[in-house]
């Protein structure tokens, strides 16, 4: 029997329009975007905190019939990802009105700034040159 803390969990969704796009949030003050993700808090169910995070990073709100789960995956050493895929709806292809309301503090300055500053549809064989390595991987490992 193991004394092994399970690890953190990091929730995330796959919002894909119907040209097969991927939605991803650009990441403030890096050069690279990922997907609407972040850690599950205590009590949450992975679906509720990808849910969640979901609102957090985007202001988007789907009912839970939408997300279809893709699993959980090792991510890194220290922390664990699942995954759920939602077909978006046609009214999403433009993205001007979505806005992060996740805050955290400016390495320089302190200052509170949004999670994500930025919004935008990719294609399959732009992933690997707009998210970060470990990310870009995993989503290409799997169909959306």
């Amino acid at each position: 029997m193991s004394d092994r803390k399970p690890l953190p969990l990091s929730c995330g969704t796959l919002v894909v329009n119907a040209d097969g796009e991927l939605l991803l949030c650009h990441v403030t003050d890096t050069g690279h975007w990922d997907i609407p993700k972040g850690m599950q808090d205590d009590g949450e169910t992975p679906l509720t905190a990808a849910m969640r995070e979901m609102w957090e990073e985007t202001g988007l709100v789907f009912e839970a019939a939408l997300f279809q789960d893709l699993g959980c995956f090792d991510y890194r050493p220290d922390k664990r990802l699942h995954l759920f895929r939602l077909i978006a709806p046609a009214e999403l292809r433009s993205l001007d009105h979505l806005v992060c309301t996740s805050f955290f503090p400016h390495h320089r300055t302190g200052t509170p700034t949004p999670e994500a500053d930025g919004f935008r549809w990719a294609r399959r064989v732009e992933i690997a040159t707009l998210c970060w390595p470990r990310m870009a991987k995993q989503l290409l490992a799997l169909a959306w």
